[in-house]
């Protein structure tokens, strides 16, 4: 397997330790552009919305989906939150293989 291929990377997610997430955006808006993005330029924002409405619903973040991501200064969605949007902004595009480096910092004990 040549990871450097185009066909193999996008059969492929990783979601990092430290979630890289805009913290001016909301969960629905996060994965909404990742699957934008990633997805064919044919797909509708009719399919895509209802893609993200399912992800959220799977995810459990109806309850925060348009709050604020928020970090720092600004205060947003709690840390298991966080890492849960990070794994649906790589998932919602249905990966066949799924990297999760510390999946569970961030989420409760």
């Amino acid at each position: 397997v040549n990871p450097t291929k185009i066909s193999v990377r996008k059969q492929i997610a990783f979601v990092a330790q430290d979630d890289s997430l805009q913290i001016t955006s909301t969960p629905r808006e996060a994965i909404f552009f990742s699957a934008k993005m990633r997805l064919l330029r044919s797909t509708t924002n009719i399919e895509l919305n209802r893609l993200v409405d399912r992800m959220l619903e799977e995810l459990g973040l109806n309850h925060c989906a348009d709050t604020l991501i928020g970090g720092g200064l600004v205060k947003g969605i709690s840390g298991g939150e966080r890492k849960r949007t990070s794994v649906g902004v790589e998932i919602v595009v249905k990966p066949a293989l799924v990297f999760l480096d510390e999946p569970t910092s961030g989420l409760d004990s």
